[in-house]
This record gives structure tokens, C-alpha cells and sequence, in this order.
């Protein structure tokens, strides 16, 4: 069996030949919604989770989208991340409008 993957954090392209009788492990992938809150100046945000527990350990991510949320927040919209947690790595892929 030809497998191709795509890395979630990356976008990097994996590829892999295997026997089809062999077991392949598949990480899990949690994907979650988080309200922002503020974005401060080192680059960290502030998100609120449906619960109303907050967190101030994630970095905005490079590039377009880091930029997009920023200005997005700076223009005040009311916006939510979308943060993809697998294998010990957490990121920010997302970006939407909650208004």
C-alpha cells in the first residue's frame, strides 16, 4: 500500500510503502474552538473556551494567518481560533468570524 500524508502543523508531504497486512498507527487529533480575547505584544493570545477558562499559552502562528488574526482583532471583530492539539504539539490553523 502507497500512503501519502500531509503534516497538520506543516503542510509537509510524508510518504510511505507498507504491506497491506500490517497495522498502521493513526495519532489522535483533537480540534477545538477558542474565543480571542486580546493578543499581546510577544506574540502569545489570550482565548476564552466554552466554558469560560482561559488560556495564554498559545503563539500566534506565522505568516498570513498570525497576520489575519491580529488585524481581524485589531479592527474588533469578534473572532475564534481553531487550535489543532496531536502528539504532544499544539497549534493555531484556524480563523473565524463569531458575529
Amino acid at each position: 500500500v502507497h500512503l501519502v500524508g500531509i503534516d497538520i502543523f506543516t503542510g509537509k508531504k510524508y510518504e510511505d510503502i507498507c504491506p497491506s497486512t500490517h497495522n498502521m498507527n493513526v495519532p489522535l487529533v483533537d480540534r477545538r474552538d477558542f474565543q480571542l480575547i486580546d493578543v499581546l505584544d510577544d506574540g502569545t493570545i489570550s482565548v476564552m473556551d466554552d466554558n469560560g477558562d482561559t488560556r495564554e499559552d498559545l503563539n500566534l502562528p506565522p505568516g498570513d494567518l498570525g497576520k489575519d488574526i491580529k488585524d481581524r482583532f485589531e479592527k474588533g471583530e469578534t473572532i475564534a481560533v481553531t487550535v489543532l492539539n496531536s502528539m504532544g504539539e499544539e497549534q493555531i490553523t484556524g480563523v473565524k468570524n463569531l458575529s
